[in-house]
């Protein structure tokens, strides 16, 4: 047997593999043995069925199937003794021809395309610099909080004229363009959250609205999002695209309004606990100190993606894009040519990242351990439980054993292991790099790229 490769340029191969009959026969006649002592054939034992009739009747399948196993085997083992750092998986040689008898004589040579990933330097070094902001609750995003914290305790009220950010509870009639009702029309009552209509001139007419008012509204145009009109409407999203009219009546039948809780004592003990926060001061303190950690994530994930930036932008280097689309299109049969084209760019920085990521791994001898992935699986599933279940925690014995169920799906596995790798390349980048700590409000944060 022979095995070798030739570059074509840097970043395509050929891999040949050379099989003589001495090289695959001793392994065929232990597969036709394997097989006589399984087979279940009319007019013969069970595993009496001679090797010469097996060779006969599935001589040939075995000999292929054999021939495939081995050339695989060995083409894996050639590209890690050799270190070849590979994209894809081998491919099968477009011009390679040949016709075999498939006869236990022949003489095989297969040659497979490889793509090789490209060389480069990891573009983060000491010398590298990046901004880690911390960010701080602007005077609206507190106020908002705020607000939403006091209408959560508040109590509701039924006032006898709509303000803005009341719910008005009525009926909603699908009339004609003259305000007629149409026969069959869609009819549904519903809350409608002023605050949520999108136009701001439905908005504005939602105003100053008491009970048996009437108002005619595109409901199209008073919310943009097919989720929300659905909602309204009772039907299912996929149904609004076909919404003709879209004009409804809107007849009230009660305003609701949320009045948000005072800001006393009670109050401060339902959010806190009692007496820990005790004036109007430490209330403000409190509620900024829990909307700036929230938004820590905020900015590490700012970070992540600067350096994601940085690191392709960096990077100058070819693929073999022509292998990698053949190869997408072998492992994906059923993409078509136009999906492919469209989602190649997107598929490339992925695979350049990657490819950053495991450098950086391989050159600083990180390691992703089973232990880390079982930790982060047991961190979401403990986060889900509260998610759906407030106030229901799990022992660490129950998150375990959820934890290993999670991690038997190959899938979820691997996407967990993935962004275990992705936070350890990350904390490793951010402990190189030089990182300038700066201030920013929130408003301010959201307007930078």
């Amino acid at each position: 047997m022979n095995i070798s490769h030739e570059n074509i340029d840097e970043i395509n191969a050929v891999i040949t593999v050379d099989l003589a009959p001495e090289d695959y026969n001793p392994q065929i006649d232990k597969s036709i043995k394997e097989q006589a002592k399984k087979a279940r054939l009319p007019g013969f034992r069970p595993g009496m069925v001679p090797t010469a009739h097996i060779r006969r009747v599935y001589g040939k399948a075995i000999l292929f199937d054999e021939i495939n196993k081995l050339v695989s085997d060995k083409i894996n083992a050639y590209i890690a003794d050799n270190k070849l750092e590979i994209l894809g998986q081998p491919l099968p040689a477009e011009d390679d021809k040949n016709d075999y008898n498939w006869d236990f004589q022949d003489t095989f040579s297969f040659r497979y395309e490889i793509g090789l990933a490209p060389q480069f330097d990891v573009p983060f070094t000491e010398k590298s610099k990046f901004t880690e902001y911390v960010i701080k609750a602007d005077a609206e995003t507190l106020e908002s909080r705020i607000k939403n914290l006091r209408r959560s305790y508040g109590k509701m009220t039924n006032p006898e004229i709509s303000e803005d950010g009341d719910v008005l509870y009525a009926e909603l009639k699908q009339v004609d363009a003259e305000g007629n009702d149409i026969a069959g029309g869609i009819v549904n009552t519903a809350s409608v959250r002023t605050d949520l209509v999108d136009d701001k001139k439905i908005r504005k007419s939602l105003i100053g609205l008491k009970k048996d008012d009437e108002v005619v509204i595109d409901i199209k145009k008073a919310f943009k999002e097919d989720a929300q009109i659905a909602r309204v409407l009772a039907i299912k999203d996929e149904e609004v695209a076909g919404l003709e009219p879209a004009t409804f009546k809107l007849t009230v039948k009660n305003v609701n309004r949320l009045e948000e809780a005072e800001l006393d004592q009670a109050f401060y003990d339902k959010l806190f606990g009692e007496g820990i926060v005790k004036t109007e001061e430490e209330f403000r303190a409190k509620v900024r100190e829990e909307v700036e950690s929230m938004l820590v994530q905020n900015a590490t994930q700012k970070l992540q993606n600067d350096i994601y930036l940085k690191g392709l932008d960096s990077v100058k280097v070819d693929f073999p894009e022509a292998f990698l689309k053949r190869w997408l299109k072998a492992t994906n049969p059923e993409i078509k040519e136009d999906e492919l084209e469209e989602g190649f760019a997107d598929f490339l920085k992925n695979l350049k990242w990657t490819l950053i990521e495991n450098r950086i791994i391989t050159q600083n001898g990180l390691e992703v351990k089973y232990e880390e992935v079982l930790s982060l699986a047991k961190e979401r599933i403990a986060a889900q439980i509260k998610m759906y279940n407030p106030g229901q925690e799990a022992t660490d014995q129950q998150l375990a054993q959820y934890a290993v169920q999670l991690l038997s799906d190959k899938e979820q596995a691997n996407r967990l292991f993935d962004e275990v790798k992705a936070l350890k390349v990350f904390d490793f980048v951010k402990g190189l790099v030089k990182l300038e700590k700066k201030e920013i409000e929130y408003n301010k944060f959201l307007e930078l790229k």
